[in-house]
């Protein structure tokens, strides 16, 4: 009996070293993960730390088809970043970070535990998730039901300090667009 493909997403960001060279390397690396298929990423976005110190982030979504269980792809993206040398220094939340790779949504699960909280417990609340779900994912709702140019709309008038901007990449070099 084979598995069944399942729909997840998955947030990427990085603030330390090289952000645009690294979100551009993991998302090969999520591709190549057995029992995932059909990756499709968003653009890049510049965003401002929420709850967090450091430099700007580069931030993304990807979009993609699993077999993997929602704990098994869980622990696959947290290999990946321990790959990109990902620490996590104890007491310290949110730290500034070489990648972050965070599972959003997998289908319309809902899960809550030690290990995994579905869908993502902060994700309605941070532009760097929500812009780039968008681009994606224009019809998505939240469990609430409001839609996530609702979402978006909310944040931008309830977090004001919460900023984002488009980049591209063009010859191999960060163009912002406004």
């Amino acid at each position: 009996m084979s598995k069944a493909w399942r729909s997840a997403t998955i947030g990427l960001g990085a603030n330390l070293g090289d952000p645009v060279k690294v979100l551009s390397e993991a998302f090969a690396e999520i591709a190549k993960l057995s029992g995932v298929r059909n990756v499709n990423v968003s653009s890049l976005y510049a965003t401002s730390p929420v709850d967090s110190s450091g430099p700007e982030y580069v931030n993304a979504v990807a979009l993609i088809e699993t077999e993997l269980q929602p704990k098994e792809l869980l622990l696959a993206l947290q290999e990946i970043e321990n790959k990109f040398g990902r620490i996590r220094p104890a007491g310290q939340i949110n730290a500034p970070r070489t990648l972050d790779l965070d599972l959003l949504t997998y289908e319309d699960v809902q899960c809550v535990d030690d290990v995994l909280t579905l869908p993502h417990p902060r994700m309605t609340q941070r532009l760097f998730v929500l812009v780039p779900l968008r681009e994606l994912a224009p019809d998505w709702h939240a469990k609430t039901g409001q839609s996530v140019a609702e979402l978006i709309e909310t944040v931008r008038q309830t977090s004001p300090e919460q900023k984002i901007r488009l980049l591209t990449q063009i010859d191999d070099q960060t163009q912002v667009n406004s």
